[in-house]
């Protein structure tokens, strides 16, 4: 989907369609200081709303991260995980807009459902993005699977109003890096031949795959390029990558990759984290952190409940003012879906960590999950003692 939580937001905001926008910063489901009338008169429409009375970056303070922004934000070098003051410098005109995270969960089932209407193999990506397999579909192979191609961007665009761009290959691998040539609103069709000519210009960081740190190591290597790292020897890439990552890179950069579109798998694990506006104390901010660390346990045992699973290792995770960072966690006997019960085994991971320093980060993560269908779940903990007071969790 192209720039999906923003184009979210121009649906409720097309006014601001055409203009720099950037989401994130906030907690808030929509700002509600935009919807009411100045002089205390009511509600009003979102789409009467005059583009000089929201926000701007430029006046935003705090450390939030983006979490996208529209095309013309990101000609000013504006991008997703960017720092919001940071971004502020490159374009302040930009309007800042909170995450609605119901509203892009709701417009998410929206598009897979009109995906799965015309095309039902597909492997769910997360919010945002799919795979699809399309070989048997009939008509399919039409132009190379442009026809295909179009209808779906059709029916997302009748059905939510939103655009996506496709990349259409022989395999999962190259599809995903040709989604990114023709946004926003594309559709890129690589073929096998393509591979030298289209695909081997790239940087390496293209590969979905190698991140930042393996770009590095490959950019001392003297490999800036997916033709400079088809060009090197296997055994070469093996002995500086081991064997499994550096067999994977040779074949990714000759485009090979014979991973099917899985239509269902099971989640490894849920989790909710949050970065504070500012740095937090175990002692001295021990109230606010304890209602902040209940909501993430809240919020973990809602999304397992609503996804029908439950888990036995629940653990921590914090992240200091000098953003270093630490994760405990601590597996129990019977899988567990219960709010209390998460915060009072999440609670004994925190007396397990150094709670001195500031926090900037706190997160909790439930893994080892089982359908709730086959779990013998651990008793609510309204049978137990009850975990939400502060000295069962030490500091907070």
């Amino acid at each position: 989907m192209d720039a999906f939580y923003a184009s979210v937001e121009l649906l409720r905001y097309p006014q601001l369609k055409g203009l720099p926008v950037v989401i994130g910063g906030g907690r808030r489901k929509v700002d509600d200081a935009l919807l009411q009338h100045p002089d205390g008169s009511g509600p009003r429409e979102p789409c009467f709303i005059p583009v000089s009375e929201f926000p701007l970056l430029k006046d935003y303070v705090g450390r939030g991260v983006i979490t996208t922004a529209t095309y013309p934000a990101r000609r000013f070098g504006v991008g997703s995980a960017m720092g919001m003051m940071k971004a502020a410098k490159l374009c302040p005109q930009a309007i800042v807009l909170p995450v609605d995270f119901e509203e892009v969960r709701k417009y998410s089932r929206m598009f897979k459902n009109a995906i799965t209407e015309i095309a039902p193999v597909t492997q769910d990506r997360g919010v945002d993005e799919v795979y699809i397999d399309f070989t048997d579909v009939p008509g399919g192979q039409r132009e190379g699977g442009r026809v295909l191609a179009r209808l779906i961007q059709k029916s997302i665009f009748e059905k939510t109003g939103l655009t996506c761009s496709i990349g259409v290959a022989p395999n999962r691998l190259l599809a995903k890096m040709a989604s990114e040539f023709n946004k926003p609103n594309g559709i890129s069709i690589v073929y096998e031949e393509d591979l030298q000519s289209t695909i081997w210009p790239l940087h390496v960081r293209k590969i979905n795959g190698i991140g930042p740190k393996a770009g590095e190591k490959l950019a001392r290597l003297g490999i800036e390029t997916i033709g400079q790292l088809a060009a090197q020897d296997e055994r070469w890439l093996i002995s500086h990558f081991g064997k499994s990552t550096g067999a994977w890179m040779h074949r990714a950069a000759w485009g090979r990759d014979d991973s099917p579109v899985v239509t269902e798998s099971e989640p490894v694990s849920i989790s909710r984290e949050t970065t504070f506006e500012r740095d937090l104390h175990a002692v001295h901010d021990r109230a606010e952190l304890g209602r902040i660390f209940t909501a993430l346990c809240e919020q973990v045992a809602q999304d397992l409940q609503r996804k029908g699973y439950a888990g036995r290792t629940i653990g921590i995770k914090l992240r200091y003012a000098d953003f270093r960072g630490a994760t405990r966690d601590q597996t129990i006997a019977q899988a567990t879906q219960d709010a209390a019960m998460l915060r009072r085994v999440a609670g004994q991971c925190l007396k397990r960590v150094p709670l001195q320093q500031r926090l900037r980060l706190l997160g909790v993560r439930v893994a080892s999950l089982v359908p709730v269908a086959e779990a013998a779940l651990h008793p609510a903990a309204a049978h137990s003692p009850g975990p939400a007071q502060g000295d069962t969790l030490g500091l907070f």
